[in-house]
């Protein structure tokens, strides 16, 4: 909603002024559809001859969720802690071989189905099922994990990006299409030099509109929404770093209540649950 929200006074802020200047909106009403196939048309080409398939595919299933709240909210970490906090807090008391159960079968584990916000997101599941398997087996030591699930976290920070890349790179594109729009216009112009003024008055508008419509259409349209899902990706990644630390600090010898007290740190202020917070949620659970 927000989103939108923006779009909207964005554009009535612009068009609006323009017309209250004594502009007339019928010229760029005219020359839109035109305008708009020659800059989308191209600057999506361009689009697909850039990216390879599979940055494509991320990018159209990414920008439905810039118009969706972000999942992440103080609720869900809480949920992810308290799991944490089970986990661990069996494995301490029962052993590590008491949690292979439900880290090989996590779908069929009743303290996953305690928890269905993140025992139901596959990639939250499997990271955490992934490391937890290995501190089961004890082949690999706290520091080789940590360098391990760095890179993982890295390219996970690598995939997400991509689409924001790509967004970025077609907003940069399309001020050009909108050059490119205006010069075929000035062109077309040339061509009917007889025509009296008045006629060449309204295709030099009309050219003109292209130049407008490019650079609109990225800083206006393209780049705000390539920024947001930065900003979503990010926290995608802080998740993330919360379940790497929490595991970390419990394989260091930190009790269940410190160790999701170490991971509860990493998240940003604005959903950071506060400790009081954890602890009750814990409890009652």
């Amino acid at each position: 909603m927000i989103v939108i929200i923006g779009y909207v006074v964005a554009m009535g802020c612009i068009f609006g002024v323009y017309v209250f200047h004594g502009g007339n909106i019928g010229v760029i009403l005219t020359a839109l559809p035109f305008e708009l196939i020659t800059i989308f048309g191209g600057a999506l080409g361009a689009f697909a001859v850039n990216n390879q398939p599979k940055v494509l595919r991320a990018t159209l299933k990414a920008l439905p969720t810039a118009f969706k709240g972000s999942k992440f909210t103080k609720e869900r970490y809480l949920e992810l802690m308290a799991l944490l906090y089970d986990i661990l807090q069996k494995a301490r008391k029962e052993g590590l071989m008491a949690i292979e159960k439900d880290v090989e079968e996590p779908e069929q584990s009743e303290i996953f189905k305690k928890y269905p916000t993140v025992g139901s997101d596959h990639h939250v599941v499997e990271f955490m099922t992934d490391y937890l398997r290995m501190m089961v087996s004890g082949n690999l030591n706290a520091h080789e994990i940590e360098s391990l699930m760095d890179s993982e976290i890295e390219t996970h920070h690598q995939e997400a990006h991509a689409p924001v890349a790509a967004i970025a790179r077609l907003a940069g594109a399309l001020p050009a299409f909108g050059i490119v729009a205006a010069v075929l216009g000035v062109v077309n112009t040339m061509g009917s030099v007889g025509q009296p003024p008045a006629v060449l008055g309204g295709m030099i508008a009309s050219a003109l509109v292209g130049t407008f419509l490019g650079i609109l259409l990225a800083y206006g349209v393209v780049e705000p929404l390539g920024g947001l899902l930065e900003q979503k990706s990010e926290d995608a990644a802080k998740e993330l770093q919360c379940i790497k630390t929490t595991l970390l600090a419990s394989m260091q010898g930190y009790n269940p209540s410190t160790a999701i007290e170490f991971g509860r740190k990493v998240l940003f202020s604005t959903e950071r649950p506060s400790f009081a917070e954890l602890e009750a949620h814990v409890k009652k659970k």
